[in-house]
């Protein structure tokens, strides 16, 4: 009697945080969708698109949905298999995100360097490219340089005197000649995409916590169920 209450009330805990899990990881893939539907720079950053916040966050929360998903069936329908399954497929996700945060710590200044890299590229591109070529490249640096308030990578001196009308401090640009922003477009990016990081990294880290109290209940689960012959094989 007292084994089948301690298995009923690992099995409640395990469903509890299992779904939590998936609602958390529900809400981290609707809302990198929603990046990735309403971002504008997209285009503009191509050399490490896999760690792009949108692109990490639907990855990550696709990925975290499933597995907890399977966590939640092993748990409700008290199934060793899908339980050890839960848990290996648990462990390499928590090992993969802790890789991921040790490289963006460790080669934070190799990726500020392709950023940057990456920026003179589709300057450079915007410049070369005629009126109607490029299109989504132009408007994206458009909307950069408006948005942000800036002109250029390092400076409106980037655009070598063809200055876009995107650079201009007033909306509409009537002034003679053409008053810009000064301040360069590189560090207002690197800035956005840090905060955009930072709350990426907490996302991650509050998933990690729940993961990790759901691999705590798994095992004495597993082993209950074992050891009292209750539960599917």
């Amino acid at each position: 009697m007292i084994q089948q209450s301690c298995v009923r009330c690992l099995k409640n805990t395990m469903c509890f945080l299992n779904f939590l899990c998936w609602l958390c990881g529900a809400f981290v893939l609707a809302f990198g969708i929603f990046m990735m539907m309403n971002s504008r720079f997209s285009s503009l950053i191509i050399s490490f698109w896999p760690i792009f916040p949108a692109n990490t966050l639907v990855v990550t929360g696709t990925i975290v949905t499933c597995v907890c998903y399977l966590g939640f069936l092993g748990a409700l329908r008290e199934n060793r298999c899908m339980l050890i399954s839960f848990f290996i497929l648990l462990f390499i996700l928590m090992l993969v995100e802790l890789a991921m945060a040790c490289v963006m710590l460790v080669f934070n200044r190799e990726i500020d360097m392709f950023f940057e890299k990456d920026l003179l590229r589709s300057l450079e591109l915007y410049k070369q490219s005629s009126e109607t070529g490029n299109e989504t490249l132009r408007d994206d640096f458009d909307a950069v340089q408006s948005i942000f308030r800036c002109c250029g990578i390092n400076g409106v001196s980037d655009w070598e005197g063809r200055v876009p009308i995107s650079c201009c401090t007033t909306d509409p640009c009537v002034s003679d000649p053409q008053q810009n922003w000064q301040e360069g477009c590189h560090m207002k990016l690197r800035n956005w995409f840090a905060r955009n990081f930072l709350s990426t990294g907490a996302g991650v880290i509050s998933l990690f916590i729940i993961q990790f109290l759901c691999m705590c209940f798994t095992l004495p689960l597993f082993c209950r169920l074992s050891r009292s012959g209750l539960g599917y094989k």
